[in-house]
């Protein structure tokens, strides 16, 4: 009976000890393989730390400076994302020449994301070449899309304040170049950004500083 009380004892007092802040879990992988998480997960990046992320693709590397302190959700997401692997394969499945590339969605139909969504941030200054946004659908929808911006579109009036700011480019302008030169056709939906030829994420590498 004693042995069975400390057996006992023991299990809660391991059981206490949990994450205070757990990461989100991940699920099974969805059909197709995408894996999915039960919630944004807890904080991964650390106060008085810099982030950066080199985006790696079949057209080159961009790497971007993460502005944690202005987007922290986007960037602590971000981040846990592709520490996970989560954009490994991924493809850019939307681009418009002059405005935009999107990634981020595993199924690469655009309609993909983790499991969880969270909060929009309003950006702290605008959308420039280079600047790195999270996509929505509208308040409380931020999930793994992002896409990397081509023209100053603030300045243009062509992008509202609607999308979490959370990077800028700091090098691999002839990527983006790249990138931006894919030739597109239109989708079902009228809109020219079907890229005709594929650009895929090998992995997103993550520099903390």
């Amino acid at each position: 009976m004693r042995r069975l009380l400390a057996i006992g004892l023991l299990l809660i007092a391991l059981a206490a000890c949990g994450e205070a802040e757990p990461a989100a879990e991940a699920s099974e992988p969805a059909e197709g393989g995408v894996k999915q998480y039960s919630a944004h997960p807890g904080t991964v990046i650390e106060a008085g730390k810099s982030y950066s992320a080199v985006i790696r693709t079949n057209l080159g590397d961009m790497t971007f400076d993460l502005l944690a302190d202005k987007a922290p959700l986007a960037v602590n997401s971000f981040v846990f994302l592709a520490r996970e692997g989560y954009f490994d394969g991924v493809i850019f499945h939307r681009i418009i020449p002059g405005f935009m590339g999107q990634s981020g969605d595993p199924t690469g139909t655009g309609g993909g994301g983790p499991g969880y969504k969270y909060d929009i941030e309003t950006p702290s200054g605008p959308y420039i070449r280079g600047s790195l946004a999270m996509a929505n659908a509208g308040p409380g929808t931020n999930g793994s899309q992002f896409f990397i911006v081509f023209d100053n579109l603030t300045d243009q009036g062509r992008l509202s304040p609607d999308y979490s700011l959370f990077g800028q480019m700091s090098g691999g302008e002839s990527a983006l170049q790249a990138l931006e030169s894919v030739p597109v056709t239109a989708k079902p939906s009228g809109e020219r950004s079907q890229p005709l030829e594929e650009v895929r994420i090998s992995t997103i590498e993550i520099i903390e500083r």
